[in-house]
Parts: structure tokens; sequence; C-alpha cells
């Protein structure tokens, strides 16, 4: 032991230059390191950065944002979907106007009938009457695809293409 003491007094300064030296080195290493740390973060800033300027955590937040938004529009339009799908099947879908000369003295088919129904078969006949001195307007319940009474041969044409237009036939 007394011999490596002996060494380490003698040769105290190379060991004390030579801890300096590497002690630099990794100093050195250290810098450099830091220094390409430091390149590669304003690299990923750059790439990672929004038009705007902000981050990517704040793009992100910003799209995150967005995507909430149209999610809740999203639900806000299905919701008006159903009530419009619902107000829609009891619309008036199907129309049809057959026309006709009621009487042998007037000319040009100037009565007419016509039909108005729903998808259901819910709805209304119209039958106009056109004589020289008078016109007569007369309409007719239907529920269900049934009138609530007789038709006319016109009538019941007007509600069977009225019906078959109301089913996109």
């Amino acid at each position: 032991m007394s011999d490596l003491n002996a060494l380490v007094t003698e040769n105290a300064a190379l060991f004390l230059a030579l801890v300096v030296v590497a002690v630099g080195g990794l100093a050195l290493a250290l810098a450099l390191v830091a220094r390409r740390a430091r390149r590669l973060e304003e690299r990923l800033a750059a790439l990672t950065r929004g038009e705007d300027g902000r981050d990517l955590a704040g793009v992100l937040d910003a799209h995150l944002a967005t995507v909430l938004a149209v999610s809740r529009r999203q639900d806000e339009l299905d919701a008006h979907s159903v009530v419009l799908d619902t107000q829609a099947g009891r619309a008036v879908q199907g129309v049809a106007l057959v026309r006709f000369n009621t009487f042998e003295d007037t000319g040009g088919n100037q009565s007419f009938a016509m039909a108005l129904v729903d998808p259901a078969g819910d709805g209304v006949i119209l039958n106009s009457l056109h004589a020289r001195n008078q016109t007569r307007l007369y309409g007719k319940v239907v529920r269900a695809g049934a009138p609530e009474g007789a038709l006319s041969e016109e009538e019941a044409e007007a509600l069977r293409l009225a019906t078959a237009r109301a089913h996109g036939r």
C-alpha cells in the first residue's frame, strides 16, 4: 500500500491533469449534447407549430374544440331530422287533378276532381263542378285511403293517382 501512496504522491500533478482533462472533455460533451438537444427542440417546435404560431398542444386543443363543436351540431341536426321526418310523414305528398266535362253544353273540361293525401292515406278530395252560370265546390275527407262517402269516377281516379304519388309510384 505504501507503494501505491508513493506512486500517487509522485504523480499527483499528472493524475490531477488527467482528471481535469476528463472533466473538461465531459463538460465539452455535455455542452455539445445540450446544443444538439436545443436544436432538436427548435426543429420539433417548428414542425409542430400551427399556422397561427401556436405549439402542437394549442393546435390539438383547437382541433379538439372544433371536433366537439361539430359533434354537438351533428346531434342538433340529428334531433331536427327526426322532427322533420315525423312532420314529412304527415305532409301532403300525393296530389292529383283529374279534369272533366260535367255537362254537354259546357266545353273545355272546366270541372275537376283533386285529391291531396299524405303517405298514410289521409287527406281531402275537392270536386269542382262547372256549369254555364255557376261553379260548385265539394269536399270529401279521406282517412287511411277510404273516402267518407261514395266517389264519382273522376274522384276515384284522382284519389288513386294521389295515393300512388304519395308512395312514390
